[in-house]
C-alpha cells in the first residue's frame, strides 16, 4: 500500500489555483508543467538561467502562441516576477479556457473596432 500511495505523490501534482489533483505525465507520455483543468501553473523553473527557480510564484496563463507546425504553446506570466514562459498544449487541457485565450485578441482588439469601416 505505501508504494501506491509514494507514487501517487511522485507522478501527481495538487494545483495551486483550483485544487485539481493531476498527473505529471499526458495519456501520450508527455510531461505536464501546468493544471489541465485551469491551466496554471508554478514557477520552478529558471528558464533565464536554467535549473530550478527560487521564486516558485503562481504561473497565470495569458496567451496561446501557435507555432509554425501548426502545435499551440500555452504561454505563462509569473504574478511575483513577471517572468513569461511557453509549454506545448496537452491535448486533455481545459479546451473552453484555450479557445478564449485564442479568441481574446479578436475579441478585445488593440484599437477600435469602427477603424475597419473607414479602411
Amino acid at each position: 500500500m505505501s508504494n501506491t500511495s509514494n507514487t501517487l505523490k511522485i507522478n501527481t501534482f495538487t494545483c495551486a489555483w483550483c485544487g485539481l489533483t493531476a498527473t505529471k505525465f499526458t495519456a501520450d507520455g508527455a510531461m505536464r508543467n501546468h493544471c489541465p483543468s485551469c491551466l496554471h501553473s508554478q514557477h520552478v523553473t529558471d528558464h533565464v538561467e536554467g535549473g530550478p527557480s527560487e521564486c516558485e510564484g503562481r504561473m497565470s496563463p495569458i496567451a496561446i502562441a501557435v507555432l509554425r507546425t501548426g502545435d499551440w504553446m500555452l504561454v505563462h506570466r509569473c504574478v511575483r516576477c513577471d517572468e513569461l514562459t511557453s509549454n506545448p498544449v496537452c491535448a486533455d487541457d481545459n479546451q473552453l479556457i484555450l479557445m478564449r485565450m485564442a479568441v481574446r485578441p479578436l475579441a478585445q482588439p488593440p484599437f477600435p473596432l469602427e477603424a475597419l469601416g473607414s479602411l
